[in-house]
């Protein structure tokens, strides 16, 4: 199971209240929501090898000389850098998971210029046999297939099930959001997504991005369409000029988005014997009963 890490301790932050604090009376309510989010994933999905990818650059400098508005929107106001606006008692939180997880034998997994999606999608390219993640972030749809599931924790409405997630299988995905999975960069490409800063083309919505992908396909295939004065509907004369004025910007887009296995992490075999003072440890920090739960259902 590949963890997207940010991704849950932010959703366990806003979840829980600061009031659950440990010995030293600093919240930890992110670190116990994670722990606890962690136990029910891997209670219900049955796997026992767990890697915590990590967005060590949230922000990557070579995304946002392509795209300069990657997201800015979470970029401090006030500060010459491109520093995350992280509240102030979650970043010690942070630290504590950063120090504890791989003591509980999971190991934390990123590097300076890679966000917690390049990594995953790495390991989910890697990786022989089935493979979870559990992430809020929908960019990740576009690596679900046969093999891959994305347990997707984003949204408030819980899955069928009554867990606070949804299994995104190819099917499901296809359900929910009108295309493909593999196109799902795509048909976000053309839609935009403000959480990342991604403007779409102009006038084109979730419907028309998913019609217009569902008809051609990929970005390269629905420009070729635009260019073609024959091509069918969707495809309509207003659509086509659009398209054709945002062709630069749409392929900028389709260099920030889609996901590549970089090749540095295809020998790396994470570390995941548990440590004999991971209790301990636990303890100290306030988390003693959540992390308990976590090694029952990992060992």
């Amino acid at each position: 199971m590949l963890l997207d890490s940010a991704s849950l301790y932010y959703r366990s932050y806003f979840a829980l209240p600061e009031s659950i604090v440990g010995p030293d009376g600093q919240p930890v309510n992110a670190v116990r929501g994670f722990l606890e989010t962690v136990t029910a994933l891997v209670r219900d999905r049955g796997s026992r090898q767990v890697v915590a990818c990590w967005d060590y650059d949230w922000r990557p400098q070579w995304r946002v000389d392509l795209l300069p508005s990657y997201k800015t929107h979470r970029v401090l106001e006030e500060s010459d850098e491109a520093e995350e606006e992280t509240p102030d008692t979650l970043g010690p939180q942070i630290d504590i998971l950063r120090d504890l997880l791989p003591r509980l034998g999971i190991p934390v997994v990123g590097d300076e210029g890679f966000e917690a999606d390049d990594v995953i999608a790495a390991f989910a390219h890697q990786l022989d046999g089935a493979v979870d993640i559990a992430s809020g972030d929908r960019d990740l749809v576009q690596l679900v297939d046969e093999r891959v599931t994305l347990l997707y924790t984003g949204g408030t409405s819980a899955s069928r099930g009554g867990r606070p997630w949804q299994v995104l299988t190819p099917q499901s995905a296809l359900e929910r959001f009108k295309v493909p999975a593999r196109l799902y960069a795509d048909f976000a490409i053309l839609r935009g997504d403000p959480s990342d800063g991604l403007p779409g083309v102009r006038g084109i919505g979730d419907k028309t991005a998913a019609a217009l992908v569902s008809a051609f396909g990929d970005v390269e295939a629905i420009i070729a369409a635009a260019v073609d004065p024959s091509s069918p509907k969707p495809m309509t004369s207003v659509l086509r000029q659009r398209l054709l004025d945002a062709q630069d910007d749409i392929r900028l887009a389709e260099r920030v988005v889609r996901l590549q296995p970089d090749p540095r992490w295809r020998e790396h075999e994470p570390h995941r014997e548990i440590s004999r003072d991971a209790i301990d440890v636990a303890e100290a920090y306030g988390v003693g009963p959540a992390t308990r739960r976590l090694l029952e259902v990992l060992t």
